[in-house]
């Protein structure tokens, strides 16, 4: 099997098609997607965004060090596209896609109401990497929509249609193929 070689490049997908709201002290807000986001911690219950500071959410998250990570579906990828190819120093998003802001419990950042997982964040440090800056952030609350709890309270996560981003491409999730452990899972025996 022939390999070839490419110049160095980010190539790990899928990745997050997440809408990330942020607020500036004046109380404006926006929405910028971002695939570059994701769990860096467990406990404490840390993620981040990665930012390049030309963008105009990025005061708003240096000024208040706060922000919401809401997860995307199929429902809402027009609107997450549009986010992320649209500046809001332009045009408002939330009047354009048709979003509806909501409040957040813990931080002064909107949550999106159509989103089914909204992770509100607070920044803990701002690391200079190059094109874009990681703000690191403390998960505070995560809110979900109770129309996604199934009978027994479980929270049906996997029934969102949540979507990711590859390659150029928003997908939906797919079929599971397997769980945690099952790999190691030992085989009941038939009697």
């Amino acid at each position: 099997m022939a390999r070839q070689t490419w110049k160095p490049g980010n190539m790990v997908y899928p990745v997050p098609a997440a809408m990330v709201t942020a607020a500036d002290k004046k109380g404006n807000t926006n929405i910028i997607t971002i695939a570059w986001t994701g769990t860096i911690c467990s406990d404490p219950p840390m993620t981040y965004v990665s930012v390049k500071p030309e963008r105009y959410s990025y005061h708003m998250l240096k000024e208040t060090g706060e922000f919401v990570i809401n997860l995307t579906t199929r429902k809402t990828a027009f609107a997450a596209d549009y986010c992320g190819v649209r500046s809001g120093r332009d045009v408002d998003k939330w009047k354009e896609t048709g979003l509806t802001p909501g409040k957040a419990s813990k931080v002064s950042a909107p949550i999106i109401e159509e989103c089914p997982v909204n992770i509100e964040c607070r920044v803990t440090e701002i690391k200079h990497l190059g094109s874009h800056d990681m703000f690191m952030a403390e998960v505070v609350a995560v809110d979900v929509d109770e129309k996604y709890m199934n009978e027994k309270g479980k929270f049906d996560l996997n029934g969102t249609g949540l979507i990711a981003y590859s390659h150029g491409e928003y997908r939906e999730l797919g079929k599971a193929v397997g769980k945690f452990g099952y790999s190691v899972q030992k085989k009941r025996r038939k009697v």
